[in-house]
């Protein structure tokens, strides 16, 4: 019998469904309360969210979804633009709380204590090309078409252990400089709330947001043994800073010519360092290893550093430069542990082709766009898990426990009373023997089984008919 629903309402249910369940295996309410989401009256902000997190997946704007004449949600569309302006709810905390619970519920538990997880720090462009009256729009420079466009720059903080990456916070950064800035803050926002505080935070400088984003993320004890990122943070005054929150750094460098490292009592820019040290002979991947000196702590002590020079695949006569604070690390594992950074790429990848990052929702407001790009978040944790699942046997957790109980319950005397019911069955089918000479063959076997298997319980039901 063919189902008479359409196939696509047939996906939208499965599609709901999951989302629900992880909702609910998750607490999503509870976190929701204690990231201050709280309403006076009406739909509840659970039922809102989920319904916004699960609209991607049904392949349909929110116009579509919520027409009049379908009837498809119970609310309007103006119940879901208030919950995304709302400048009282704290998305930051609800997202950090949400990633950490799930690293240290689901998958630390599964790795080896000696596997490296890292911290990955990356921006990249929030377009709003054809937007004139954004809060705090700005002109950001685009390092993918190398130009200027209107928009964000989306500082995000996340973790990997190189199987699985999770977002943990976000920034979305406007311009430090006025004249960058094509609309300022709304006047009308609460100072008291954290919408206006996030606010004051999108005009700050990116290395100062990126040192607040991981004491956040540290306060929610994330684990993370270094914290990686590319060669637009890679300055002597950021790493410094890192190092005095007990973290080490691992980064791409890129020669700046007021930028300068201490090697054997002089200070020597990038280039010349290489230029000084000794370079591997043949073609190794590998070609120096250097250890500099970047500065000082407030409290006077010496922060040293190990660089290493990397042969440039792309071009075989250019080099690369890893910088890590961690000089015991061998080189090897410096360009590894790099490695995982790529991660990040994918996330940014993903939620700007897939999962309508900066296209699903059009607000004016800083919040609408805030609450738009979390909950973009929540649905790549959503698939990141689910990809983890399914890669990850152990993972299947009970599911995988049933199965063993129910081949121990399997014994000695169930297999053996199921193999002389499959040798009646072929003896009557196949060789057609007589029903009574089949039956004094099973007596004969099943009193041999019992000289065998003296003191068992195996032949209580063996010679029923």
């Amino acid at each position: 019998m063919t189902s008479i629903l359409p196939e696509n309402i047939t996906d939208e249910n499965r599609s709901a469904n999951y989302v629900a369940n992880f909702f609910k295996e998750h607490k999503i309410g509870e976190i929701l309360v204690k990231s201050n989401f709280k309403k006076q009256k009406g739909f509840s902000c659970k039922e809102l969210l989920q319904f916004l997190v699960t609209l991607v997946f049904l392949g349909k704007n929110l116009y579509r979804y919520l027409d009049i004449t379908t009837g498809a949600a119970p609310f309007q569309k103006d119940a879901v633009y208030r919950f995304l302006n709302d400048c009282h709810y704290n998305w930051r905390k609800f997202l950090l709380f949400l990633s950490s619970q799930i690293i240290r519920s689901r998958i630390v538990p599964l790795t080896d204590e000696k596997r490296v997880n890292v911290f990955i720090v990356d921006d990249s462009l929030f377009s709003r090309s054809r937007s004139k009256s954004v809060e705090l729009l700005a002109r950001v420079f685009d390092h993918v078409k190398h130009r200027y466009d209107r928009g964000f720059r989306m500082l995000t903080l996340g973790w990997s252990d190189s199987n699985t990456f999770l977002p943990l916070a976000f920034s979305l950064l406007s311009s430090e400089k006025e004249s960058n800035r094509l609309c300022e803050i709304n006047d009308s926002i609460d100072k008291r709330t954290n919408g206006y505080r996030l606010r004051k935070e999108a005009i700050r400088k990116s290395t100062d947001v990126l040192l607040d984003l991981l004491k956040s993320a540290r306060v929610y004890m994330v684990p993370a043994s270094y914290i990686l990122f590319d060669s637009w943070f890679a300055f002597p005054a950021v790493i410094r800073k890192l190092r005095e929150q007990k973290m080490h750094t691992i980064c791409m460098l890129k020669s700046m010519p007021k930028v300068y490292y201490d090697y054997q009592g002089q200070k020597l820019t990038l280039n010349k360092l290489y230029a000084t040290v000794r370079k591997k002979r043949g073609r190794a991947k590998i070609l120096a290893s250097v250890t500099v000196g970047i500065g000082q702590l407030e409290g006077g002590e010496q922060v040293s550093a190990k660089i290493v020079f990397v042969r440039d695949r792309r071009t075989k006569k250019k080099w690369l430069a890893l910088l890590t604070t961690d000089t015991e690390l061998p080189d090897e594992e410096v360009v590894r542990i790099y490695g995982k950074r790529w991660s990040i790429e994918v996330f940014f990848k993903m939620s700007k082709s897939y999962l309508k990052l900066a296209k699903e929702f059009q607000g004016r407001s800083y919040d609408s766009m805030v609450a738009s790009t979390a909950i973009v978040f929540i649905r790549y944790i959503m698939l990141s898990l689910e990809s983890r699942n399914g890669e990850d046997p152990r993972t299947i957790g009970q599911l995988f426990y049933i199965c063993c109980d129910e081949l121990k319950d399997i014994s000695l005397a169930d297999a053996l009373q199921k193999l002389l019911t499959l040798l009646e069955q072929f003896l009557g089918e196949r060789l057609q023997l007589a029903e009574q000479e089949i039956r004094r063959l099973i007596d004969y076997l099943s009193r041999q089984f019992t000289l065998v298997f003296q003191g068992t319980d195996w032949l209580i039901c063996c010679c029923e008919s």
